[in-house]
Order: C-alpha cells, then sequence, then structure tokens
C-alpha cells in the first residue's frame, strides 16, 4: 500500500509537499484522477483523488477518512539518552516507530557521551517508518533536555513510570519490565533508558522519588539503543 505524507490538509484538499509529490509523479507516476492514500501524521488517513499532477505541488482531493488508522492501544513516551553513534539511536526510533510509540525525548544523562541531537532527522526517520509500518500517526519528537528536567517535568503524571538501569539497590529492587507490565491495567507508559554509561545513582534517585519503578531487561547486558527496543517491544507484545 502506497502512503504518502502531508500536513497541509485543509477543507477537502490536500497538497503534497516538494519531495512526497516528486515521488508521487516522478517515482510512482501517479496522475489526474489518481487515487492515493494521505496520512497527517496526527492519526488519520485521507483516501483523496488528484486533481493536480505536478511534480513540484501535487493538489488532491479529499473523498473520504479514517481516523486512528493503524493505531494501537496504550500510549508510550520513550525517553532515551542519545547514543554516541548517531545512526544507532535512528535506529532505535526507526524499529520502535514500527511496532508502535507515540512520543520522544531524548534525555541527557550526567553520563551521556553524546548531548546534542538534531530532531529534524528523527522526525524524517518516523514519518517514512509511520508510512512504512501502515500508521497514520507519527511520533512526537520533543527537543532534547536532562534526565534531572525530564524527571520533574513528570513527576505528577499519571500513568506507569518505568526507568531502566543496571546497578542494583537493595533498598529496592529492579523488577522484570514483562511483570511489571502484566501486572499494569492501564494504558499510559514512560519508559527511561539510560545513556552507553547508564543513569547515575543521584539520577535514578530522583527517579524513584518521582514515582518511577526500576526495572531491568533480562539477564544480557543491552546496548541502549538495544534497550530501548526492548522496552518497546515489551510494550507492543503486551498490548497485541
Amino acid at each position: 500500500m502506497e502512503l504518502f505524507y502531508s500536513q497541509d490538509i485543509e477543507s477537502g484538499t490536500c497538497r503534497l509537499d516538494h519531495d512526497e509529490s516528486g515521488h508521487c509523479i516522478k517515482v510512482l507516476r501517479h496522475r489526474c484522477g489518481d487515487e492515493i492514500s494521505v496520512i497527517d501524521g496526527r492519526g488519520t488517513l485521507y483516501r483523496c483523488r488528484i486533481i493536480s499532477d505536478s511534480h513540484k505541488e501535487v493538489v488532491a482531493q479529499v473523498i473520504d477518512s479514517i481516523q486512528d488508522w493503524g493505531a494501537h492501544p496504550y500510549r508510550l513516551h520513550m525517553a532515551v539518552c542519545p547514543t554516541k553513534n548517531n545512526d544507532r539511536f535512528e535506529w532505535f526510533a526507526e524499529k520502535a516507530c514500527e511496532m508502535g510509540f507515540d512520543e520522544l525525548s531524548p534525555v541527557i544523562g550526567e553520563h551521556s557521551e553524546r548531548r546534542i541531537l538534531k530532531t529534524a532527522r528523527v522526525e524524517k526517520i518516523l514519518i517514512s517508518a509511520s508510512k512504512q509500518s501502515l500508521k497514520a500517526a507519527v511520533p512526537v519528537v520533543n527537543e532534547p533536555i536532562s534526565v534531572k528536567e525530564f524527571i520533574a517535568a513528570n513527576t505528577d503524571k499519571d500513568g506507569l513510570k518505568l526507568i531502566a538501569y543496571c546497578f542494583d539497590d537493595e533498598k529496592v529492587p529492579r523488577r522484570s519490565i514483562k511483570e511489571v507490565l502484566n501486572g499494569y491495567e492501564g494504558t499510559e507508559i514512560i519508559v527511561m533508558i539510560g545513556p552507553e554509561g547508564d543513569f547515575s545513582h543521584e539520577e535514578a534517585e530522583l527517579a524513584l522519588q518521582a514515582g518511577f519503578i526500576p526495572v531491568h531487561l533480562g539477564a544480557s547486558r543491552l546496548r541502549t539503543e538495544t534497550a530501548a527496543v526492548t522496552a518497546a517491544a515489551a510494550a507492543y507484545f503486551k498490548y497485541m
């Protein structure tokens, strides 16, 4: 199924941007009268008929629409520390999107090696992954903030809040993410994944004080991007 992406849909008319138009007309050879499917990134699929087939700006008439197309029955917010290698973080974002998540917050920890992330490239990857996996909603990408700022911003949030780190704490032992998710009856989930050097003990303590539950992802030591994908998969399989 071919999908196009547009945020310019108004009054029954849909317009594709330069890149999407070029792909539609030059690559896929669509012409006036052809029907195309367009997602708006907010959860709605539009069935449209092309009325102007310029490769610079395709204009189409909306025939009908389907809300919550390809949606998943939970809301997952991933807070993940950017990896030293950008490609690995982008790989996580793509694969997690294919399974289903809703919001991405790049967080910078005390042990983070990478402290700058260009979100525009990640957003493009998520648009492509949403189309590939047949979803009308594209995850929101927030600007990077510190781990401590993220914890403070989510202290009063409802739902299940999880933090995965590698060290043990005798006072508050880590539990399996599978066990915690299986015992949860709600649908709102936040998962924090640390950098290559893990969260600091101070960051972990602040998270616990804010209501986060410490979890582990099994016996293997996972890279940041693998841990993040594993957490997304755990949520995906719980609700599917």
